[in-house]
């Protein structure tokens, strides 16, 4: 006797529509995300969506791992914007534990989120240009996007997963020739981005393909929990830098470039606009950037220097005590802290009981709003439709692990 067996859509053996799987690999998915839905012709008439589907058990992990130990574990949520996931973890624990960062680790890291920002909205707008036929473009914009990982290089040695920033300061401070290298970088972002708006503005292939496509009202964006640059393509002007400053934002002149449809193509030129603000944010650190430390002076929470590491006892003993040992001294309590990432609010919520290591922890991770939304966005929608709207929201499978 064959035992009986149920798909995800529990399909009825007689009904016509034709069921298919979007994802979870696929080229036009762009990631780990599986898509169930059926067809009727080209129409899709019915949607689901499995957000847990890459689970490796993020939050989990947290409660074995010091606070120090789990720095590297935020450059896998958003991994194209991994200097922002540091910042908000790192100033998440220093909340907690009521410490004030030196001025020039402030200004260095807020200057490498928005340069993440930049990075995040390439790759974003570059691939889906792609899907919707736009190739050009593509090479536009990421010319740019691979001299901008040099500057990752350049502070941290690494181009995605840069575990740069540490809990009271940075891992290191930045290279001579970074100013210099970033400012001649940042020449070529302008005339990528102009060049992108002359090909696609009033490109009646694009505008067929974007405007009216994937469509949220405000209300339904808020209701869903959207937040970032899609929700501002709905024409809400939400940005945490500007409505709850953090770090040194409030010293920093830009503006919030909003949308009014909440459509593929709102969400396009948002954030479009959104990498001129960022780079203006950046030329803004750049000159202003002050000298002095990029540490706070406490031992018990700050790493010895590897040099001292590798030459002194002293400085073994430290480095391996504060890593097996943790911070001593964490307070007892909770703390939220959120950060404006590249998606939206990325927010770290910690329940410490005072332990090494954090008794709970949750992600408040962007993402995770716009992929339960999404099946709703493309009912009744043509199958076509749906990889551009896919990618406009431009989710992380990174962000979605629960």
């Amino acid at each position: 006797m064959t035992e009986k067996t149920t798909t995800k859509m529990n399909e009825d053996p007689m009904d016509d529509l034709i069921p298919i799987n979007i994802g979870p690999s696929h080229p036009a998915v762009h990631g780990t995300l599986p898509i169930y839905a059926k067809l009727d012709g080209e129409i899709i008439a019915e949607a689901d969506v499995e957000i847990g589907y890459l689970h490796r058990g993020f939050e989990k992990l947290a409660e074995g791992l010091t606070y120090h130990q789990f720095i590297p574990f935020t450059d896998r949520l958003n991994y194209v914007s991994t200097f922002i996931n540091n910042q908000g973890y790192a100033e998440t624990v220093e909340k907690l534990l009521d410490i004030k960062v030196p001025e020039r680790a402030q200004y260095i890291r807020v200057m490498l989120s928005e340069i993440s920002r930049i990075m995040d909205h390439i790759t974003c707008l570059g691939p889906n240009m792609v899907d919707t036929g736009a190739l050009t473009i593509y090479w536009y914009l990421f010319r740019v996007r691979e001299e901008l990982y040099r500057l990752c290089e350049m502070v941290s040695g690494a181009r995605m997963t840069t575990n740069y920033t540490r809990i009271g300061g940075l891992v290191r401070d930045i290279p001579d020739d970074f100013d210099s290298t970033a400012r001649e970088i940042l020449k070529e972002l302008p005339g990528a981005i102009n060049d992108t708006e002359k090909l696609i503005k009033k490109n009646r292939i694009f505008l067929d393909r974007s405007v009216g496509v994937g469509e949220i009202s405000a209300e339904d964006a808020i209701d869903y929990g959207f937040s970032g640059p899609n929700l501002r393509a709905c024409g809400v002007a939400r940005d945490i830098r500007k409505d709850e400053p953090y770090s040194i934002y409030d010293e920093l002149e830009f503006d919030i470039p909003v949308g009014n449809r909440g459509d593929y193509y709102d969400r396009t030129f948002v954030r479009m606009e959104e990498m001129n603000q960022s780079m203006r944010i950046v030329l803004q650190i750049l000159d202003k950037m002050p000298k002095g430390p990029i540490n706070i002076d406490d031992p018990n929470i700050i790493l010895p220097e590897k040099q001292e590491v590798y030459d002194t006892m002293e400085g073994l003993i430290h480095h391996f005590m504060l890593f097996t040992d943790g911070i001593a001294d964490i307070p007892k309590g909770e703390v939220y802290h959120a950060v404006e990432g590249a998606n939206g609010e990325l927010g770290f919520y910690i329940v410490s009981d005072g332990d090494k290591n954090p008794y709970r922890l949750h992600v408040r991770s962007p993402c995770f709003a716009y992929y339960q939304a999404f099946p709703s966005m493309i009912k009744g929608k043509i199958l076509a439709d749906a990889i551009v709207t896919l990618g406009s929201l431009n989710v992380v499978a990174g962000e979605l692990d629960r």
